[in-house]
């Protein structure tokens, strides 16, 4: 009996093992060349959570091309989220050690350090859960996305898959909910604003009155302004430009600090 249940145990550990390495090479990321996504993996998640705590929630999503989405957009959420998109190949080696080292400081795994990639990769198949076997896949699917698709394409899809609220999903969407207009009409301070929420988009409303929102927002857009991305003139801010808008204050959960002071490529690319 003792032989059998260890032989029990292996078999499952076994095919727990296999299933980590395995589902992420099942997953079809070749039609997403031309094939938009429906229900994501995170949109999955959110209804069962809603119908969990007894919410009608419906989602909200029109998928648009990129062309159809506001340079600004595109520019606020590149600084904001991941500004060395263009000239890594999936994983930002220096943010995922600067997340490492704040993880085993504080003795929890609360940072991320992920790229728009890593973050399509966990919207589209995987679950918000930060244990060690879902980032194994995610690395795996990050990895195959980058293979497949071009940074193009990626972009595009993250930014029509992103959530940016409770039920609101892509930046069509979240640009009708929070300020009445088209992605393609948005302003550099709407897109800004939209760009501060996606660390916790239903924690924080682009359109709402957030200390945090404020403060990221501000930096972002003075960013855009001083690369050129907004043809204004900008004043320079009270504090270092990489640290008031990408890090929240105590009662608020802190966000990873993005490396602001790269330059951004060319998303038509």
């Amino acid at each position: 009996m003792i032989k059998l249940f260890f032989k029990l145990i292996f078999i499952i550990l076994l095919g727990y093992v296999i299933y980590i390495f395995i589902y992420p090479f099942t997953v079809d990321i070749s039609s997403l060349k031309k094939k938009a996504p429906e229900l994501t993996a995170m949109m999955k998640y959110r209804m069962k959570q809603w119908q969990e705590e007894g919410k009608r929630i419906r989602i909200q999503k029109q998928w648009v091309s990129l062309d159809r989405i506001s340079p600004y957009l595109v520019k606020a959420v590149l600084i904001g989220e991941d500004d060395k998109f263009y000239r890594h190949s999936g994983f930002d080696i220096d943010g995922i050690k600067k997340a490492i080292e704040k993880d085993i400081k504080e003795k929890k795994l609360k940072y991320g350090g992920s790229t728009i990639t890593q973050q399509l990769a966990k919207n589209l198949y995987l679950t918000p859960s930060k244990n060690p076997i879902r980032k194994i896949q995610e690395a795996i699917i990050t990895w195959r996305l980058e293979k497949t698709l071009s940074k193009k394409r990626i972009l595009e899809i993250y930014l029509n898959i992103a959530e940016w609220g409770e039920g609101v999903f892509g930046a069509e969407a979240a640009s009708r909910y929070h300020f009445g207009k088209s992605a393609i009409d948005l302003s550099p301070i709407e897109a800004a604003k939209l760009a501060a929420a996606l660390p916790n988009p239903i924690k924080y409303s682009p359109s709402g009155n957030s200390k945090f929102i404020e403060r990221r927002a501000s930096l972002i857009y003075f960013i855009m302004q001083k690369r050129g991305i907004i043809k204004e003139e900008f004043t320079e801010p009270e504090k270092n430009d990489t640290e008031p808008a990408f890090q929240e204050k105590k009662e608020e959960e802190h966000i990873i600090p993005k490396d602001s002071s790269e330059s951004v490529q060319n998303p038509s690319k």
